[in-house]
């Protein structure tokens, strides 16, 4: 499996070239600030890593594309390690696909 930070470029080449962060009920884009809910953005890809010694070092990153048409990446722990508000955001996002 690729690092984090290789996949992170890769998928800037393909345009998500902004950082989203959720913040409460709203996903944020650190680069423009436009807000969107979980029913204006699809997750196009996604990608888990696991921590190689520790599995509390996991984490997943998701390609997503909101409703008007910006892209970027959004990164959080996973399992034990997962951002709740974050964890709420993505399972209310009903477009997901793999």
């Amino acid at each position: 499996m690729d690092s984090l930070v290789t996949v992170l470029a890769a998928v800037e080449k393909m345009g998500f070239h902004s950082q989203f962060q959720v913040n409460g009920k709203n996903l944020v884009s650190l680069k423009t600030n436009n807000h969107f809910q979980p029913n204006e953005v699809k997750i196009v890809h996604f990608y888990r890593f696991e921590g190689e010694s520790n599995p509390d070092d996991s984490s997943i990153m998701y390609a997503i594309e909101s409703i008007n048409g910006e892209k970027g990446t959004l990164v959080d722990g996973y399992a034990t390690a997962a951002d709740a508000d974050t964890a709420n955001f993505i399972r209310n996002v009903k477009n997901i696909k793999k």
